[in-house]
């Protein structure tokens, strides 16, 4: 049996294999990653980059590109109307230029995070010419404000949701899809290719990994999306997928998921894991013995993403589990009692974690790929 393979049987079945990684781990991972033509690179938010020295270093040592996780949400870019602040996300913008790293921006246009003012005018009797330009207006303005300096935008977050009822599988209960509909995707990536024609434009996905039915009815929605926004001339380059992973509850089939990034590279989009982390719940009572199983997922799961040579960027959703969403009061399924989630490379004392140098080693055992360009996986 492939190793691979192997790797990804075992974790389902609740075992651990014995994982044997080569001495080569040890460079950051940017540099492994840069040698296989893939970014490797992480969120951050202010709070830690700029006041945690321990973090920062961290970063900087491993990270060719950092998304803001936060402070790129229009909640906190346009409090008010008329008000924009863009001071946190220009110090991290800034921050990434010192340091000669990449930037993806996250996200321009999401049913969540909103500020309560845009609720209330998209439910109000204004116009419907006014509601776009509510979108396309601010679209316009924040990826013109960083022309040139974002390299990869999640231009529309979590546009598929099942279980909302509509028969193409759209998130519908929300106030863009009730006044605006499908087409507000359409909007949003028009007027960011027009802002910023060098930015890749990316629709980016949760909950499309696991071999579960919730993930297949997702996939096959998302596949539909892809194609009609392709017909229909949208200017998207690639699929962002989130990888917000539960190896202890969804099962992982790296064929099921092999099949599918390979429908989506048909379609010549690229592909970027954009919010990687492993949630732990549901393990062992002994962290080691988690961090193994994480480790082994990881592996298991990255393997088949870079296998694929239109991966072209891996982002963990955080670097250490001290500043882990899910541990934080968002998360949909926390430790209990406080417990700190092992969901990312390094522990919450700054550790490096099994889960790092399985990270590193699928970067080194991934085939190099060419260069991309746009409208070729």
């Amino acid at each position: 049996m492939d190793r691979r393979l192997f790797l990804a049987s075992t974790l389902c079945a609740g075992l651990s294999p014995d994982i044997a990684w080569g001495a080569q781990t040890d460079s950051p991972l940017k540099q492994l990653a840069a040698a296989k033509g893939v970014r490797y690179g992480t969120s951050t938010g202010t709070h830690a980059l700029f006041g945690d020295a321990g973090y920062a270093a961290i970063v900087a040592r491993e990270a060719a590109m950092l998304v803001s996780e936060y402070q790129g949400k229009r909640a906190q870019l346009q409090p008010a109307p008329d008000r924009y602040d863009f001071a946190a996300l220009d110090a991290i913008v800034a921050y990434a230029q010192r340091h000669g790293m990449a930037m993806r921006g996250h996200t321009l246009c999401w049913y969540a995070t909103n500020p309560p003012w845009l609720d209330v005018q998209m439910k109000s009797d204004l116009p419907i010419a006014a509601k776009r330009k509510l979108l396309t207006d601010y679209v316009a303005k924040v990826a013109g404000r960083y022309r040139g300096r974002i390299a990869e935008w999640d231009v529309v977050n979590e546009a598929i949701e099942p279980a909302d009822g509509w028969p193409l599988g759209m998130r519908t209960r929300n106030n863009i899809w009730a006044v605006l509909s499908e087409r507000y995707i359409d909007m949003a990536f028009h007027t960011a290719r027009a802002a910023d024609p060098s930015a890749a434009l990316f629709l980016n996905e949760f909950g499309i990994e696991a071999a579960t039915s919730w993930n297949e009815r997702k996939r096959h929605a998302l596949l539909l999306l892809l194609s009609r926004l392709k017909q229909r001339g949208v200017p998207i380059d690639g699929l962002g997928i989130q990888a917000h992973l539960r190896p202890y509850k969804d099962k992982f089939d790296q064929e099921v998921f092999a099949t599918f990034l390979r429908q989506v590279t048909d379609m010549g989009l690229r592909i970027s894991i954009t919010e990687m982390d492993f949630s732990d719940r549901g393990g062992s009572n002994d962290p080691r013995q988690r961090d193994i199983d994480m480790a082994a997922a990881a592996k298991a799961f990255l393997d088949v993403a870079l296998d694929n040579p239109a991966t072209r960027t891996v982002m963990t959703w955080g670097v250490t589990d001290r500043y882990s969403w899910l541990t934080s009061r968002f998360a949909s399924d926390p430790w209990p009692n406080g417990g700190v989630a092992r969901a990312l490379p390094y522990d919450a004392n700054l550790r490096p974690k099994p889960m790092r140098t399985a990270i590193a080693q699928a970067f080194l055992d991934a085939p190099a790929r060419p260069r991309w360009r746009r409208g070729a996986a």
